[in-house]
């Protein structure tokens, strides 16, 4: 079956910097494109970011650009999520998702009614 687990969260000052890992195991890792999502209190789960399943193709959300980066190692079975200049505004539950569909090179997923397989998410705070 297919396990997500991520990991990396924690509270950080505004400002700074964390780095998500999303282990992935029960599945052909580089054959699926992955997603993070986050989800505050109150508010509907949204879509972070994504990557294709070569890494060649990705998505950011537009209060994101040019602060996080997704990256995966497909070799490692891993996607990641580099969280610089962190705000108060991020302060939510990080999830990483991936689909059952197969994946085709610069193919990504935007909409969470795409994703399949989530993992329990892992707490970001950051303080103002």
């Amino acid at each position: 079956q297919v396990q997500l687990v991520e990991s990396g969260g924690g509270l950080v000052q505004a400002g700074g910097s964390l780095r998500l890992s999303c282990a992935a195991s029960g599945l052909t890792f580089s054959n699926y494109a992955m997603g993070w999502f986050r989800q505050a209190p109150g508010k509907e789960r949204e879509i972070v970011s994504a990557i294709s399943i070569d890494g060649g193709a990705t998505y950011y959300e537009d209060s994101v650009k040019g602060r996080f980066t997704i990256s995966r190692d497909n070799a490692k079975n891993t996607v990641y999520l580099q969280m610089n200049s962190l705000k108060p505004e991020d302060t939510a539950v990080y999830y990483c998702s991936t689909t059952r569909l197969v994946g085709r090179a610069g193919r990504i997923y935007y909409s969470h009614t795409e994703y399949d397989y989530w993992g329990q998410g892992t707490q970001v705070t950051v303080s103002s």
